[in-house]
């Protein structure tokens, strides 16, 4: 019997689609140890508290050169998350919860860990004033997922992924969707209230080199150390080369909506062959059609400073005590 999924009034989902004011309940599902800008992401996260509660993250399944599987990918991106919590002091046990092992094997059909259980839990347990943000920024798997297994989430929470290739290119061949065709089908599909964020054309905006990563990221305590050794090999010649940070995109656009500007559209059809189709009978999302690189970065580089001086005056403190 096929899925039934709550259905949402026009109302309510334009409401909870309004970029938000004041501090919002997120939790983060990142296929973190990838690439590089998952990395960035979950510490700008992290340092933008005054934005952003960071309730869970949640590690994502990914298959590539970095990986023997998707499991495999899963539990090296766990590892990642645990290592940057631990330079950054931050609680590990009941916050960082293992995902999914495979991929979808058919668009009805979860895979069931323990991420999607917490994701389930805390979606159920959100105020219906205050949704929870569910950013995911690799494979959908552990999203989808939760949303086959519980339906009822969608009336809770808000998807912001980061996510295909923007709407007018030729394909929707991105790493984070060509994975898990079956879970992106299921988001757009299923009426959860959506915020997209395409990869090409909109968050390839947003690049940055190592000479910008060695001044102002480089010596910001054991965190900035960490972005920038992870900035500096994921090359071997850095000579006129930049690097896109993909997924800072979907942090920055929480932070601030101007920065990463959007449009309510339809929400499209994801084709078995990958390609975006589009049906004006859908419901509607939320689609990202730029990002403005500088004030994203100048963000970010004023937060890590900041956090590295805290940090560094604190434990001044602590030894003349």
């Amino acid at each position: 019997m096929a899925i039934q999924y709550p259905v949402i009034t026009e109302e309510v989902r334009l409401h909870r689609l309004r970029p938000p004011t004041g501090r919002i309940n997120m939790v983060l599902d990142t296929d973190t140890y990838n690439e590089i800008d998952d990395q960035f992401a979950l510490v700008y996260a992290l340092l933008s508290k005054e934005r952003i509660n960071l309730q869970a993250v949640y590690a994502a399944p990914f298959f590539n050169e970095l990986s023997e599987g998707p499991k495999d990918g899963m539990e090296k991106s766990y590892d990642e998350i645990v290592r940057i919590l631990t330079r950054m002091n931050e609680p590990v046990d009941g916050f960082v919860f293992r995902g999914s092992d495979r991929y979808l094997p058919g668009k009805e059909q979860p895979v069931d860990s323990e991420a999607v259980r917490d994701l389930i839990a805390k979606a159920l347990a959100a105020p219906d004033d205050e949704p929870l943000y569910v950013v995911a920024i690799g494979a959908i798997t552990n999203v989808a997922s939760a949303i086959l297994i519980e339906p009822a989430i969608i009336e809770k929470i808000v998807v912001l992924w980061l996510g295909g290739n923007a709407l007018d290119w030729n394909d929707a061949r991105e790493f984070n969707l060509i994975q898990d065709v079956p879970a992106a089908q299921v988001i757009f599909n299923s009426g959860v209230p959506t915020v997209l964020v395409p990869c090409l054309g909109v968050a390839s905006h947003l690049h940055t080199t190592l000479p910008e990563v060695e001044r102002y990221v480089k010596g910001q305590g054991a965190i900035g150390d960490f972005l920038a050794e992870r900035y500096e090999g994921c090359s071997s010649d850095h000579f006129a080369l930049s690097r896109v940070i993909w997924d800072i995109s979907v942090v920055a656009w929480l932070i601030e909506s101007s920065w990463i500007p959007t449009t309510l559209i339809h929400s499209p059809v994801l084709t078995d062959q990958v390609t975006w189709s589009r049906d004006t009978s859908r419901h509607l999302i939320r689609s990202a059609h730029y990002a403005h690189r500088d004030p994203v970065f100048r963000d970010l580089f004023a937060k890590l400073a900041r956090f590295a001086a805290q940090t560094e005056s604190g434990q001044e403190q602590l030894a003349q005590s």
